[in-house]
């Protein structure tokens, strides 16, 4: 289980980005981390992954724990070891690799090769389309294919938590679909704990088993997947509802204020 407990972020020793988050992703389960843009999302999964230091950032006060053992210190490189990999936003493989040299990439912590065949013939296995690519230099692959790669190198190193930042960000309806369904089959096939973060709060509640709410560095509503769907401000601000559930028109879009009951 990967706990965040009360955790504050501080940018240039002087910027407060995360005001007390805290957050419990669990094995088996999809969690998701909803927002606008400059919530903070982006900024916990870094302080989770230990990649604040290269932005001037750090974890203040509060702790990162993965089954009661402090992470919030630890390098990257650390952190991965101990079973935590991240997926970025923008698909960022090795363009002048090909799609199996990025998986092989992606075992770099891995001391035997039947380990790394293994997980090659896993990835295979939840991404068909990459077996038939697999000699293709990566930069030649479409945005779906990418985010295909992406996902499965970070497989690679065996992971017990995967951290998926903005797996939707743009690519066409079908490829998200596509997307998502294995991102469900992550959590059903694989034993570990996914943290999605994610704009499309239609998609990411559809399979997610629970789900948090942050604004403004601060988680300002949590539940359970299903009654995140059903509140009424979610509908609202993150699905597009209005009371009666239908989708709201392009000037209402325009002209609604949040009234933001949940901070009331």
């Amino acid at each position: 289980m990967l706990t965040l407990n009360n955790i504050e972020v501080v940018y240039d020793h002087v910027i407060l980005v995360l005001k007390g988050v805290s957050v419990v992703a669990k094995t088996g389960q999809i969690t998701t981390l909803l927002g606008a843009n400059g919530a903070g999302k982006t900024t916990t999964l870094k302080a989770i992954s230990g990649l604040l230091n290269a932005e001037r950032g750090s974890v203040t006060k509060g702790s990162i724990e993965l089954d009661g053992v402090r992470l919030d210190h630890l390098p990257p490189h650390d952190v991965v070891r101990r079973g935590i990999v991240q997926v970025f936003e923008g698909r960022r493989v090795f363009a002048n690799l090909t799609v199996e040299e990025n998986l092989v990439a992606g075992a770099h912590i891995q001391s035997e090769l039947k380990r790394v065949r293994d997980g090659i013939a896993r990835t295979y296995e939840l991404f068909p389309l990459l077996k038939e690519r697999r000699h293709q230099r990566s930069g030649y692959l479409s945005g779906g294919e990418q985010q295909m790669l992406v996902i499965g190198r970070a497989l690679m190193s065996d992971p017990r938590v995967i951290l998926l930042d903005e797996p939707s960000l743009g690519l066409a309806p079908r490829i998200v679909e596509e997307i998502f369904v294995v991102i469900r089959r992550l959590k059903e096939s694989q034993d570990l704990a996914v943290l999605l973060v994610e704009q499309n709060a239609a998609l990411a509640l559809d399979i997610a088993d629970h789900g948090y709410v942050m604004e403004n560095g601060r988680i300002v509503l949590e539940g359970s997947a299903e009654s995140l769907a059903r509140n009424s401000d979610i509908q609202e601000f993150y699905l597009g509802l209005n009371e009666e559930g239908a989708r709201k028109s392009y000037r209402d879009a325009k002209q609604y204020r949040r009234r933001k009951r949940w901070l009331s």
